[in-house]
């Protein structure tokens, strides 16, 4: 199916379990995340810590006109019609574009919408309908941090979102501006409000999500909303009736699929993982789509794979069956998806920036300490800090037997706390001195790496998703 234009044919609301066209064709958004572009991860293009930690050591030792020479190339290139056609050429029909809301507001000023943001929306937006490609909308870092972890944007391992009415007004706030200006687009599929939310209590999340619903229909009657359940959109027992017009998302990240899992089918953290287990996983996980009979959306899901650089065969065999199996199984109970991530420097990217690009040669040594200390608690191991690590898991266990901090518990949190922040914190400056020096033309010539005709395509997963578009 391919639309040109502002067609209204192309504009998909619910039917039942489906998403359908105005003629009312089924459309299954299958697709992938634009991670690393409007919203930046440290595992993505290789910085430790936070995006706004990376970007204010980076404007310090580069200067101001520097700094925005790297960045507007940057957000120029990593997302063209080249990238657009490539998609649609494998077969696929949306892509998730996640922001920080930093592009759209300054903290010092809330509530006074800048135009750029919105302009680097309307641009993918219409790239990516040019190729017949729909786009959801993903706030993925929203003031306050409305999750613990780093791709909210968030240097903490606390969630000030959920407390803090301010943080709450001024995400109704966004998301009501992005409905008026995106009301009349057809290719915009609809809104992702908040990705991953972690709301400790679970208390807030169903009246926060009520209030937004209530507030964006007041502009926006029509288009889709995705909402994530709670705990990285893996928990929907707090939810009710559907609301209407909204379809609940599901992230799917399999346990085999982890950078320290074993093979496949096969023992990952001392269990046994093969189809059967990812497939009642799955079903689990979206139990409450199939029971209200609304339409099933994994809005991330992927394996992490072995540098690009120099690889482990036998590693990456493994996880491209995990990922086959993901897809057959979401091909059974005709859910769509969007797998996480599209770009990066290797470790999950559909394509990636070349092992002798000036960026990655610049950059080299912090991707070495990085792995070394394992500071990316996501696509890293933390082989050696066991030695750090032990002692405080072992002594929190004993004295603290009960002690389970959202969202995912003891073991998750001290590493976040260990690994994210005591031992990434202090890269950053490391990170930011590599590019000491630099003018602005080379700057550019460094976020040129990430251009498509100089990326590299990682065959073997590219074929594994084009035999299931």
């Amino acid at each position: 199916m391919h639309f040109t234009g502002h067609d209204e044919s192309a504009r998909l609301h619910i039917d039942g379990d489906r998403l359908v066209t105005a003629s009312g064709e089924t459309v299954r958004l299958r697709g992938v995340g634009l991670g690393g572009w409007m919203n930046m991860e440290n595992f993505i293009t290789g910085y430790p810590s936070t995006e706004e930690l990376q970007r204010a050591a980076l404007r310090r030792v580069l200067g101001q006109d520097v700094y925005d020479a790297f960045f507007e190339r940057f957000l120029e290139v990593f997302f063209t019609d080249d990238d657009a056609r490539f998609l649609a050429d494998l077969g696929m029909n949306s892509v998730r574009v996640p922001f920080n809301y930093r592009h759209f507001e300054d903290d010092d000023r809330p509530m006074r919408l800048k135009e750029d943001g919105f302009l680097l929306l309307d641009r993918v937006i219409e790239t990516c309908a040019r190729h017949g490609l729909y786009t959801v909308l993903d706030l993925h870092a929203a003031p306050g941090y409305h999750n613990q972890r780093w791709h909210s944007d968030n240097p903490t391992h606390r969630s000030l979102f959920w407390t803090h009415r301010h943080f709450q007004d001024r995400v109704v706030h966004l998301w009501e501006a992005l409905a008026d200006r995106y009301k009349d687009n057809p290719w915009v599929a609809g809104y992702n409000p908040l990705n991953e939310p972690a709301d400790p209590s679970g208390e807030r999340i169903g009246p926060f999500y009520e209030r937004l619903h209530a507030a964006i229909r007041a502009v926006d009657p029509s288009h889709v909303l995705f909402l994530d359940g709670n705990r990285h959109a893996t928990d929907f027992e707090l939810f009710a009736d559907p609301l209407p017009g909204t379809v609940y998302t599901v992230h799917d990240y399999a346990l085999a699929g982890f950078a320290d899992s074993g093979d496949y089918p096969g023992l990952s953290r001392g269990r046994h993982v093969d189809r059967d287990y990812l497939e009642a996983r799955f079903l689990e996980r979206a139990e409450y789509m199939r029971r209200t009979g609304t339409p099933i959306w994994v809005g991330e899901f992927g394996p992490v794979y072995s540098t690009p650089y120099g690889g482990d065969p036998a590693l990456d065999g493994a996880r491209y069956r995990v990922l086959a199996d993901q897809l057959d199984i979401y091909d059974a109970y005709g859910a769509g998806w969007s797998l996480w991530t599209y770009k990066d420097i290797g470790l999950q990217g559909v394509v990636h920036a070349a092992a002798d690009s000036p960026y990655l040669r610049r950059i080299a040594p912090v991707l070495e300490k990085k792995a070394r200390l394992g500071v990316d608690v996501w696509g890293g191991v933390d082989t050696g800090v066991r030695h750090l690590l032990e002692p405080i898991e072992r002594t929190v266990a004993e004295e603290f037997p009960s002690f389970d901090p959202p969202p995912f518990g003891q073991r998750q949190w001290i590493h976040v706390l260990v690994r994210h922040i005591l031992l990434a914190e202090p890269m950053v400056d490391e990170f930011a001195a590599l590019f000491a020096g630099i003018d602005a033309e080379q700057a550019r010539e460094l976020a040129d790496s990430f251009r498509f005709d100089r990326c590299a395509v990682r065959a073997p997963l590219a074929e594994t998703l084009r035999k299931h578009l």
